[in-house]
C-alpha cells in the first residue's frame, strides 16, 4: 500500500479516542442515575477536590475553552449543582461553587470509581494493568498541552 502508515491499524490517535469513548459508555449508567453528563461530573470533580473557583481555573484543569464551559455551568446551575458569582476580587471573573446537591452528588458518587474497576476487572483489566497507564497518559497530556 503507498500510504500505509494512514491506516487505521497504525493510528494511536484512533485507539486514543476509542478508548475514551468506550470508557464514557461504561460510567453512562452512574451519570444516568445520577442525572449527570460525563463533562459534568469532571467540573464536579474539580470541586469536590476544591471549592470556590474561578471559571478560568477550572477551564486550565480540565484543558476546556471557556466557550465550552461557560454554557456547561450555566446548565450545571440550573440544575442546582452549582453557583456563579462575580468574583469581589477581580468583577471579570466567575467563581464556580458547589450548590447543596453538587456536595450531595460527591456522596452518591463515591463508589464510582470501584464499580468501574470492577467493570474493567470482569471484562478482563485488572486495576494494576489499568494504573499503568495512567503515567504514560498523563506524560502524553503534558506534551500536547505544550504550546
Amino acid at each position: 500500500m503507498e500510504h500505509d502508515n494512514l491506516t487505521l491499524s497504525r493510528q494511536g490517535c484512533f485507539r486514543l479516542y476509542t478508548a475514551a469513548r468506550l470508557m464514557i459508555q461504561v460510567y453512562q449508567p452512574w451519570f444516568s442515575k445520577l442525572g449527570i453528563t460525563y463533562t459534568q461530573y469532571l467540573v464536579l470533580m474539580v470541586l469536590w477536590e476544591q471549592d470556590a473557583q474561578p471559571l478560568n481555573a477550572i477551564s486550565r484543569r480540565l484543558y476546556l475553552e471557556s466557550n465550552t464551559l461557560t454554557p456547561l455551568v450555566k446548565r450545571m446551575e440550573a440544575m442546582k449543582l452549582v453557583t456563579r458569582k462575580k468574583s469581589k476580587e477581580d468583577a471579570r471573573q466567575t467563581i464556580v461553587t458547589l450548590a447543596p446537591h453538587g456536595r450531595e452528588l460527591q456522596r452518591q458518587a463515591s463508589d464510582l470509581p470501584d464499580c468501574i474497576m470492577s467493570v474493567l476487572s470482569q471484562r478482563g483489566m485488572g486495576s494494576d494493568e489499568f494504573a499503568a497507564i495512567i503515567p504514560t497518559l498523563d506524560r502524553l497530556i503534558g506534551a500536547l498541552a505544550k504550546q
